[in-house]
């Protein structure tokens, strides 16, 4: 079978996709928040990019788009025309590929200069039109390497005596060390460097825009612990993990940006609010959700004593416009929590029970209990309406008479949370591609 079948068996597949996409008049973000699968990923399924290799998450796309019998007894079909073609290896001559290399390298270096890849567009974006991504890259990449190989060829059968290169005639090694110079050789084992004989080689100087930017950390110790008597201190018998970047019920948040809408990318899909928060140096909107995960060490028991709040600043919230991720998603379930009201002298981390489907979810309720074995997530939702609050937690714990304190930050740095009220709200217009004012 030919490759042009295989190209072809794919963009069917992929076509019959869009198309019961298309009937639905929904956004690829809202069909992977259905499918519990990542935006991205199903859009690279619809442009024919990628081919997924179970039909189980292709079967719940037809559902969910309304797809009939024959419809789905046809996607089926084409869904394995599609995972055989990418599975079918490919050979060609090689004679043929490098009489190909001038005319068709040239030709697809072009068409993909004017062709964005798939982590250029937008997770709420329709397939773009155009040959599709195995036509262009895969027939580039292999005559690529086809004329790589033949003229390292030739330029073998271009020494004079027709001796094999050595290491001085290869481009790109260092010629024999000349007298009066010794080689240093890299720790690493990559390629030594020269120096002068009875000199060390100069320090390498990293660039300065290599070199992240680090905030300055809270002054505040991260972990405190007192040892038994005539003992002495160590490590805790525990470990943490913080998530500032949760979202009430995995879709709903806000955040404030200094931007007008027209220069605010769309909507990031959770999993990457944090990256998404960083470029636009967004502030959290009204509310934090931290998602802390504890765990002991060992299996010996660790108490956690009491979960407290630091507010180490307060001022006039945030300046700039609201953006909500979404417009409101509502579930049945409601995870237990500790409630944080951060307009309040000296706030507290109040324990909250939760509900599934009308069944109570019990409080978590201090001193509480873990180990390796028992690890435990606590969600932590503070909220503000008329400040720019920058805070910590600070968690107590006890185990076989040590005790100590564990402080919870973000990465070093307090948690931040703005209020929004009486700012501009706008949330994403999916089928107009733009931010529209909040209803």
């Amino acid at each position: 079978m030919s490759v042009q079948d295989d190209v072809d068996d794919v963009g069917e597949f992929a076509a019959l996709l869009r198309t019961l996409k298309e009937r639905t008049d929904r956004s690829y973000g809202s069909l992977a928040r259905r499918l519990a699968m990542n935006t991205s990923t199903l859009h690279r399924y619809c442009a024919g990019e990628a081919v997924p290799l179970d039909f189980a998450p292709v079967e719940r796309f037809a559902a969910l788009c309304g797809a009939s019998a024959e419809e789905r007894l046809e996607l089926h079909r084409r869904w394995l025309l599609a995972v055989a073609a990418r599975q079918r290896p490919r050979t060609a001559s090689a004679a043929g590929a490098a009489e190909a290399c001038t005319d068709t390298v040239t030709d697809t270096d072009t068409d993909t200069a004017t062709v964005d890849g798939p982590a250029d567009i937008p997770a709420e974006a329709d397939p773009p039109p155009g040959r599709p991504w195995y036509r262009r890259r895969r027939v580039a990449v292999g005559l690529a390497a086809v004329c790589a190989v033949f003229a390292a060829l030739g330029s073998l059968a271009a020494l004079p005596d027709g001796r094999r290169a050595s290491a001085g005639d290869r481009p790109g090694t260092a010629a024999p060390a000349p007298s009066g110079t010794a080689k240093t050789e890299a720790p690493d084992g990559k390629s030594p460097s020269l120096t002068p004989s009875g000199t060390s080689p100069a320090p390498r100087r990293s660039s300065p825009s290599a070199t992240p930017k680090r905030l300055k950390p809270s002054p505040s110790p991260s972990v405190r612990t007192t040892p038994p008597a005539g003992g002495t201190a160590s490590a805790p018998p525990l470990t943490w993990s913080a998530d500032s970047q949760a979202w009430k019920l995995g879709c709903g948040h806000d955040y404030v940006v200094a931007k007008p809408p027209e220069q605010v990318p769309p909507p990031p899909v959770p999993q990457d609010a944090g990256v998404w928060a960083a470029s636009q140096n967004a502030v959290h909107g009204g509310e934090t959700l931290v998602r802390l995960s504890v765990q002991g060490r060992t299996d010996t028991a660790v108490v956690l004593e009491a979960l407290r709040v630091r507010v180490v600043g307060r001022s006039a919230p945030a300046p700039g416009n609201a953006y909500a991720m979404d417009q409101g998603c509502g579930g049945s379930i409601t995870p237990r929590s500790f409630d944080v009201n951060l307009d309040k002298d000296r706030p507290i981390a109040r324990a909250v029970a939760g509900s599934d489907a009308g069944t109570p979810i019990p409080a978590v309720r201090m001193p509480y209990r873990v180990s390796a074995r028992d690890p435990e997530v606590l969600l932590v939702n503070a909220r503000t309406q008329g400040c720019d609050c920058r805070w910590y937690l600070e968690l107590d714990w006890s185990s076989q008479g040590r005790t100590g304190t564990v402080r919870i930050d973000d990465a070093g740095r307090p948690f931040r949370t703005s209020g929004i009220k009486g700012l501009p709200r706008y949330t994403y217009d999916t089928s107009e591609r733009r931010w529209a004012p909040y209803n």
